[in-house]
C-alpha cells in the first residue's frame, strides 16, 4: 500500500532507559534540520549527565546546574530554550548536517531498549552477539537450517541436543552418527541460544565453543547465535584491515573484523530489532557507510550511519474527518505526542511505523486530545492510564472462549507479576483474545472474569499453588526440532 506524501523524519531516542511515563519526558531527537533537547527536572543528575553527553555537552557540573534552573551553560553552547514549564524544558540548535529524508517510506521507532532479562537455560535478550569458535561445531546450511555437529565420541551409543530451543528436552534432539561424529539439523529463528549436548546421558557443553554462560548448575551452557545481518563494504581491496563498530557494541575497536570476499568486506551477525548506528574503520581511518544514505548522530554528535530492523505496523484511525492533527505515541517512543503524525488518506489517518518487537502501550492524540485506539479493544493499564495495546512479533495469543456477557476479561502471570489489571483482553467473534511477547520458557497464568480467578479451560496443563486454586502452565518454544534422517 502507497501512502502518498508519508514523509518521515529518522528520531535519535538515544537515551537508553527513558521512564515510559508521559510527564517524564527526557529525550535527544532530530527534526528540521535541528537537534532537539527535552530535558524533565525531575531527572536524577546521573541520568541527565548520560544525556548531555549525547547531545555533544560538554563541560562538568552542568547537569546539577541545569536541574537549579541555570541554563547558561547550555546556552553558551548555542543551544536556545524554545519551550519551558514546570518541569520541562526544550533546547534546540541548527544541525549542520544533512538529515536523509525520503517519500513514501515508514515512520522508524529507534528505541534500542532490550528489556527482558535472562535465566539460567533461558539467555537474555541482547544487542548484537558474534559466534567465537575454536572449531566450528555450529553453522549455517544453504536450506536454512543449523547444524550441530559433535566431533569423535564414534564409541557412544546416544548422543543428543538439548537446549532453549527445544526446552531442553531430553527425548527430541536424538543426533544421527556419521564417520567423523554426530550430527542433528533445526531450524531456528535469530537470535541467541543456550545449548549443550547429551552423551551416554551425560551432560557437556561444547567444547570448541568459546561462548557460555552459568547453567545455575554449577556449570555452563554454550551459547550459539543465529545471524541475521551481514555489514558490508564494497572496493578498498587494496586495504589490510577493515572493522566495523557502533553503538550496538558501545563503539569497541578491533572486536568485529570484516573479512574480504570477492570484491567487498563482509562480516555477519546477530542484531537486535532498532536503531543501530556504525561505522567502518578502514585501515586505522572511521568512514561512514558508502552505500547507506541514512545517516545519525551518535553520543560524541559526530555522523554515524544507521540501520533500522523491526516490523512495520500499520496505525489507522478511521474518522474525524475534521481534525486538524493526529499523531500516536506510546511506549515505544517515550509517549512525545509531537512526532509521529498521520497522515489523512481517503477519510482515514494513517502511517506505516518500523518497531522493534516488543509489548506496547499507546494511543491517538486528536488536535491535542488523548483518545485510545477505537478498533482495538485490548488495553494496558500503565501508571494508573489506560493505553491501547499492541504486540510486535508476539509469540503467544490467550484465548478465552464464551463469557459474552463479561464486562472485563483479563490475563495475569508469572509474565507480569500477577497484576491483575496490567493486560486486558478484546473480544473477538466467540473468544476473549490477548496477543503477547512472552519470555521464552515457562509461564504460569490465569484469566480474570470479572475479578474472578480463572484457570485456562482449553489448557490441560496447570499446577498447584499456594493457595490450593492451581495454576495455568504453558511453554513458550522457541522453535520446532527438525531431525536430520
Amino acid at each position: 500500500m502507497k501512502f502518498l506524501g508519508c514523509w518521515f523524519i529518522l528520531l535519535l531516542l538515544l537515551a537508553d532507559g527513558l521512564p515510559v511515563l508521559a510527564q517524564q519526558r527526557n529525550s535527544l531527537t532530530i527534526a528540521n534540520d535541528k537537534l532537539i533537547l527535552q530535558i524533565d527536572k525531575r531527572s536524577t543528575p546521573n541520568y541527565l549527565d548520560t544525556l548531555l553527553t549525547r547531545a555533544g555537552v560538554n563541560g562538568a557540573g552542568i547537569s546539577a546546574k541545569i536541574l537549579k534552573g541555570d541554563y547558561s551553560p547550555l546556552t553558551r553552547q548555542g543551544w536556545q530554550i524554545t519551550e519551558k514549564d514546570r518541569f520541562k524544558v526544550k533546547f534546540n540548535r541548527p544541525l549542520n548536517i544533512s538529515v536523509n529524508i525520503q517519500p513514501q517510506q515508514p515512520f522508524i521507532i529507534t528505541t534500542n531498549n532490550v528489556n527482558s532479562e535472562g535465566s539460567p537455560g533461558y539467555p537474555a535478550d541482547v544487542l548484537y552477539g558474534v559466534n567465537k569458535f575454536n572449531r566450528q561445531t555450529v553453522y549455517e546450511l544453504p536450506n536454512g537450517a543449523t547444524r550441530f555437529f559433535v566431533p569423535g565420541n564414534l564409541t557412544a551409543k546416544r548422543v543428543m541436543l538439548s537446549g532453549n530451543f527445544n526446552m531442553w528436552s531430553l527425548s527430541k534432539g536424538v543426533m544421527l552418527k556419521t564417520d567423523s561424529g554426530w550430527i542433528t539439523d533445526i531450524k531456528l529463528k535469530p537470535g541467541v541460544y543456550a545449548y549443550k549436548f547429551i552423551i551416554n546421558g551425560r551432560w557437556t557443553h561444547d567444547a570448541n565453543n568459546k561462548l557460555t554462560e552459568d547453567d545455575g548448575f554449577h556449570s555452563v551452557n554454550s551459547i550459539y547465535y543465529r545471524y541475521n545481518y551481514t555489514f558490508k563494504l564494497n572496493g578498498f581491496q587494496k586495504s589490510a584491515r577493515v572493522i566495523v563498530a557502533g553503538s550496538f557494541n558501545r563503539w569497541k575497536v578491533n572486536e568485529i573484523l570484516l573479512m574480504r570476499k570477492g570484491n567487498s568486506w563482509q562480516a555477519s551477525m546477530y542484531l537486535h530489532d532498532g536503531m543501530h548506528l556504525y561505522r567502518f574503520m578502514v585501515d586505522n581511518k572511521w568512514i561512514t557507510d558508502p552505500a547507506n544514505k541514512v545517516k545519525g548522530l551518535d553520543e560524541k554528535g559526530l555522523i554515524a550511519s544507521a540501520i533500522n530492523l523491526g516490523e512495520t505496523v500499520n496505525f489507522k484511525l478511521k474518522g474525524y474527518a475534521n481534525a486538524g492533527k493526529v499523531s500516536v505515541a506510546g511506549s515505544f517512543n517515550n509517549w512525545q505526542a509531537d512526532r509521529i503524525f498521520l497522515k489523512k488518506i481517503n477519510n482515514v489517518w494513517q502511517l506505516p511505523v518500523i518497531m522493534p518487537e516488543g509489548n506496547y502501550g499507546y494511543k491517538f492524540t486528536v488536535d491535542g486530545r488523548w483518545i485510545t485506539d477505537p478498533a482495538n479493544t485490548c488495553y494496558v493499564e500503565d501508571g494508573g492510564e489506560t493505553n491501547s495495546f499492541i504486540s510486535v512479533s508476539p509469540n503467544h495469543t490467550f484465548k478465552l472462549r464464551g463469557y459474552p456477557n463479561a464486562q472485563t476479561v483479563r490475563v495475569a502471570g508469572s509474565f507480569n507479576n500477577w497484576n491483575m489489571d496490567e493486560y486486558t483482553m478484546g473480544r473477538k467473534g466467540d473468544e476473549w483474545v490477548l496477543s503477547i511477547k512472552l519470555p521464552i520458557g515457562k509461564t504460569r497464568y490465569k484469566f480474570i472474569v470479572d475479578g474472578n480467578w480463572l484457570l485456562d479451560p482449553a489448557n490441560k496443563q496447570w499446577e498447584a499453588n499456594e493457595f490450593d486454586t492451581g495454576n495455568s502452565v504453558i511453554w513458550i518454544d522457541p522453535e520446532t526440532l527438525t531431525k536430520t534422517r
